[in-house]
């Protein structure tokens, strides 16, 4: 079946209104501006700060002024941030494309066959030059239509793949409605964890999440918190909400890490230290990006080749500002992204070693993620005779093309 992109005309016009444009561009010069002040307002304090710790006055009022500066530079790289997000917003632009009436009356007479009446069809493109479609129809039929055989419907009069927004109710309405559906990507994952809790422990300190943030965007992150039990799961826990919260709420990965250490710096407990570990998939391409503050390696499987990932930084919270690391890889058709937590390098080092790790991952034949997350587990456990001294967590994403 012909992808989307094979049949795309030229003739797109944008649909953005020029004026919501040059209103959101306003807002985002005025953060921009506010955020410029507080940098000048920094320079400044730093300059008197330099002159007032030379005078040997009270060190106490130093740090206060020193952390009170270090605050406001956290402002304003968030104002930065936000003046970076209304500029992308200001700059998307869905552009549509015209459908000829001879190609319209055909496809609202093969829906019509199906039950489905058809009011309007418009074809959108937006600037990853992925499809969308908005259709207003209602059903002519007693039972209830599925808008998923709507979505197999359209894919077959249109030669391309289409599946519903997620927005979408189940059911088609019986009076005029507008739907979504969206072009499908051309990558499928699967998932699969395995946990082992540390032996004095009632909970993990490790948390994990799998989330699409837009459609074929999804996100996999881990964290760890410091030492183990509740208090290391609150920490890791909340880590991973405010990463998901930040990039839900259009934040790049990048200033969304540097809002979470802010936060964890910031904190008077000398515990709020957790590690992350991010892997982003772009199903549509196949391209993954890893970003890793403090975590462990991040091995990639591909038949019998291992390729590690591996990172020299220090986890969240130890500094006002970071330097995360960051990779990228392309994913093939029956890959698999394997990502673990401290514990489980530590049970390897009290057996074969973590430089066998490769090797091992290498000779798993199993298709499932959750058996070869399990599989990889096991094997760390019996490395370290059984006893589990750290919280041990391993998740495993597989990767496949839509046939």
């Amino acid at each position: 079946m012909r992808r989307m992109s094979e049949i795309r005309e030229e003739n797109a016009i944008s649909v953005i209104p020029e004026y919501g444009r040059q209103k959101l561009l306003g807002y985002a010069e005025s953060f921009r501006e506010l955020a410029e002040l507080f940098e000048e307002e920094m320079e400044i304090k730093d300059f008197e700060m330099k002159d007032f710790l030379e005078s040997g006055k009270d060190r106490q009022e130093y740090l206060w002024q020193k952390k009170l500066c270090e605050s406001r530079g956290l402002l304003a790289g968030h104002l930065k941030e936000m003046s970076c997000i209304m500029s992308d917003v200001a700059k998307e632009s869905y552009r549509y494309r015209p459908l000829s009436e001879r190609r319209y009356r055909q496809i609202a007479r093969y829906l019509k066959e199906s039950g489905i009446l058809l009011k309007n069809f418009l074809i959108l493109e937006n600037e990853d030059k992925h499809i969308e479609l908005s259709l207003t129809m209602k059903s002519q039929q007693r039972e209830s239509i599925i808008i998923a055989d709507v979505a197999d419907l359209i894919s077959v009069v249109m030669n391309i793949r289409v599946q519903p927004s997620k927005s979408e109710p189940l059911f088609m309405a019986k009076e005029w409605t507008s739907y979504h559906f969206l072009e499908e990507p051309e990558f499928h994952i699967l998932t699969g964890f395995a946990k082992a809790v540390k032996e004095t422990e009632k909970v993990s300190g490790d948390n994990y999440s799998f989330c699409e943030i837009e459609p074929g965007r999804t996100i996999a992150i881990l964290s760890d918190g410091m030492g183990s039990g509740e208090e290391a799961c609150e920490e890791s826990e909340r880590v991973i909400e405010m990463m998901e919260r930040l990039l839900e709420s259009g934040f790049r990965k990048e200033a969304a890490i540097q809002i979470i250490n802010g936060a964890l710096a910031a904190g008077e407990q000398e515990k709020n230290m957790s590690t992350l570990d991010i892997c982003e998939l772009n199903l549509y391409t196949g391209a993954c990006d890893f970003i890793k503050v403090g975590a462990a390696c991040t091995y990639i499987k591909r038949d019998n080749l291992v390729d590690r990932l591996s990172a020299r930084n220090l986890p969240l919270g130890v500094f006002q500002q970071i330097e995360p690391e960051t990779m990228r890889r392309q994913l093939q058709d029956g890959d698999y992204v394997i990502m673990l937590s401290d514990g489980v390098l530590d049970a390897l080092s009290q057996g074969v070693g973590e430089d066998m790790l490769p090797e091992i991952i290498s000779r798993i034949y199993h298709t499932n993620p959750a058996e070869i997350a399990n599989q990889i587990l096991g094997y760390c456990i019996r490395q370290s005779m059984g006893n589990i001294r750290d919280d041990m967590t391993v998740l495993v994403i597989g990767i496949w093309k839509y046939s």
